[in-house]
């Protein structure tokens, strides 16, 4: 009996394991196909035209910072040792060319008033030696045409008429000599009464106080004098005033980009600090020597718009470029990289593409510029590019 259960139950197994088999073996139903689906995909792509646009071929941004113009910074420095009785301005002041900076007062004043009057006095000397001069030439020349005449009537002797003359062309020497004396004299009271310009005083002789003044329009950068300071050193700096409104932009060009930049050229000027905006720019000076360790060559911008907003050491770029040609212009959004070649979809014909390998340009905002690859009749994938992957 109990062989006769084993056996029925076997048989009911195999029977169970060929039933599931056959159910396994047989395929779901598939789900009705949408025709309309299928192109789908196409609605997403957008074509736009190739356009033309004169841009540069060659471009390089060169990083730099803003910089004062070297042409356009005093450092304010004593004329004359002496103490320090007032300073008038403060770090930040704006200050006006003939502005008083600084008031000193200097026992070498006295001095400089001094060496006037007695290069006054030496010019009232030379000038009395050239009258007397001239007054011996003119007294010469008479008697010599007095000895001329007595001559003529036998009344002298002709040497007498030779000494004459001869006292005469003495006498005109003397006078030149006179003269060169009266300029010498004349140079020296002028320079003199220049170096009393030049520490702010006048020929009057009195004791004063030389009053320092601003040599440009510019703000005080720096300052380093206090009122009652006494100064013995005249080539150490008081004050630094700069004019902030002519600034200019420094940048390191690379050696191989040098051939798109010329002096009096206008170039275009990028700040960190206005990341939105555009400044302008001429080029006034590069540098005659490359950098051995970066191969790069100074280039000076001076500022030719929006200066008086910038600061010094601001971070800035240069763009600097050729000149424009016309070239195919193409947005951004229809650059491609394929295993690291940069290309773009060409539209064969109506829902048909072609993948083709560019060579980019210049960047102009959401738009970029190609040199080879593209010719301006043709119409390019502009969105939905990662969709032909896939068809």
């Amino acid at each position: 009996m109990r062989d006769v259960l084993k056996t029925h139950a076997g048989r009911l197994a195999l029977a169970g394991f060929a039933l599931s088999l056959a159910i396994g073996c047989q395929k779901p139903p598939e789900a009705p196909v949408n025709p309309a689906r299928k192109d789908d995909w196409k609605q997403e792509i957008r074509v736009e035209p190739v356009t033309v646009e004169r841009v540069p071929r060659d471009e390089v941004i060169a990083p730099g910072k803003v910089e004062l113009d070297p042409n356009r910074i005093a450092r304010i420095m004593l004329p004359l040792p002496g103490r320090i009785t007032e300073v008038r301005v403060r770090v930040g002041d704006a200050v006006r060319a003939g502005q008083p900076l600084v008031t000193l007062e200097s026992p070498d004043v006295a001095e400089a008033i001094g060496a006037l009057r007695q290069a006054e006095a030496n010019l009232v000397q030379a000038r009395a030696g050239l009258a007397q001069a001239e007054a011996a030439l003119a007294k010469a020349e008479q008697d010599a045409e007095r000895a001329k005449d007595l001559y003529e009537h036998r009344a002298i002797a002709q040497k007498e008429v030779l000494a004459a003359d001869n006292v005469v062309v003495q006498s005109r020497a003397a006078v030149e000599q006179a003269r060169a004396v009266v300029a010498q004299a004349e140079a020296g009271r002028e320079q003199v009464r220049r170096r009393l310009e030049t520490f702010g005083l006048d020929d009057s002789g009195r004791e004063q106080r030389i009053t320092v003044r601003a040599p440009l329009n510019g703000k005080v950068l720096e300052l380093a004098v206090v009122p009652g300071e006494y100064r013995t050193d005249t080539s150490v700096s008081l004050m630094t005033i700069a004019d902030l409104s002519r600034l200019v932009v420094t940048a390191n060009v690379p050696e191989a980009n040098l051939y798109l930049v010329e002096v009096g050229e206008n170039v275009e000027v990028e700040l960190t600090a206005f990341p939105n905006e555009r400044f302008t720019g001429r080029v006034i000076r590069i540098a005659d020597t490359i950098d051995p360790q970066t191969r790069t060559a100074r280039v000076i911008v001076e500022l030719t718009s929006g200066a008086e907003r910038l600061r010094p050491d601001m971070f800035a770029r240069l763009r600097l470029s050729n000149a424009p040609t016309p070239l195919p212009v193409i947005p951004k959004t229809a650059i491609v990289e394929r295993e690291g070649v940069t290309g773009v979809f060409v539209e064969r014909e109506a829902d048909k593409f072609d993948w083709r390998p560019v060579r980019v340009g210049v960047a102009l905002g959401e738009r970029v510029a190609v040199l080879e690859g593209l010719r301006p009749e043709e119409r390019v994938v502009v969105g939905g590019t990662m969709l032909l992957y896939r068809n």
